[in-house]
């Protein structure tokens, strides 16, 4: 009888010690996410403030009548400021990278897989397991970002061109006199389709002037085509600042339906010229 008790107690520690053992990496991971919560909280937190103190100083502005600066422009110093203290101060927090290659020597697709599945063996002084762990899709980079922080507060493009500025279109072309906007079509289709047509052409020749001026290896890599789909790219504009400053100056209705009627069009110019 006492044989199998202590058979049976030393089962049970066993069994305990591999069972602790194989959740030290569970707990290792929740403490990984907690770590990533807390970083995603202070970037709230950051984002907060800089909204409120931007808030606080239009207010101050409007009410000081301060005229040599928009509120618009502060925001981006604010950023800038904010960026820079993220950027250069504190150290780095302890990001792991890890290069991972191809298993199948004949994988040659042209496309980077949209997800990537890492087998990665979890070690312990008892027990090894192995554990699948999935990745998404970030995009290409030169080098690794060793800065947590820095790597969360870096905003997303995609979040602005897809979630923050259409509603901000939007909201301007409701708010837009329609009455002005089509007295002046023909003016505003001259300048969206003929004159985004030659900002690019234009823009085009010059980058490519400006790459043969660069060394013959880099030089022969870039072709007049991309110099022209690049033209196309930053000939079209979002005046989105100096919409919010003529708003504030109450210029005349007109010059604002010509702006805005022609950053509305010339994005659908650039899309049939680079495409």
């Amino acid at each position: 009888m006492s044989k199998s008790v202590v058979v049976l107690v030393s089962f049970l520690l066993c069994y305990a010690v591999l069972h602790c053992d194989g959740a030290a990496s569970d707990i290792q991971l929740d403490a990984k996410a907690q770590s990533t919560h807390r970083i995603d909280s202070l970037n709230l937190l950051s984002y907060t403030f800089l909204l409120i103190l931007t808030v606080l100083t239009i207010w101050l502005f409007k009410h000081r009548r301060v005229s040599f600066l928009h509120e618009t422009g502060l925001a981006v110093i604010y950023g800038l400021i904010v960026g820079a203290i993220i950027r250069y101060s504190g150290s780095p927090s302890h990001v792991l990278n890890m290069q991972v290659f191809a298993n199948d020597p004949k994988y040659n697709s042209s496309l980077p897989p949209d997800t990537v599945s890492l087998h990665f063996p979890v070690k312990g002084p008892y027990v090894k397991t192995n554990k699948t762990f999935q990745y998404t899709f970030r995009g290409e980079i030169a080098d690794p970002v060793e800065n947590e922080i820095d790597l969360k507060a870096t905003f997303d493009p995609e979040i602005f061109f897809n979630i923050i500025l259409p509603p901000i279109i939007f909201h301007a072309g409701y708010s837009l006199k329609r009455k002005y906007f089509f007295r002046n079509l023909g003016a505003i289709l001259t300048f969206a389709i003929i004159g985004t047509t030659i900002s690019s052409f234009i823009v085009g020749a010059l980058m490519y002037g400006f790459v043969q001026l660069m060394p013959a290896k880099l030089a022969s890599s870039i072709t007049f085509l991309d110099t022209l789909y690049f033209g196309a790219l930053i000939s079209s504009t979002d005046p989105l600042t100096i919409l919010a400053i003529f708003n504030d100056l109450h210029v005349d209705v007109n010059l604002y339906a010509l702006v805005f009627g022609e950053s509305v069009l010339n994005d659908a110019v650039a899309i049939v010229l680079s495409g």
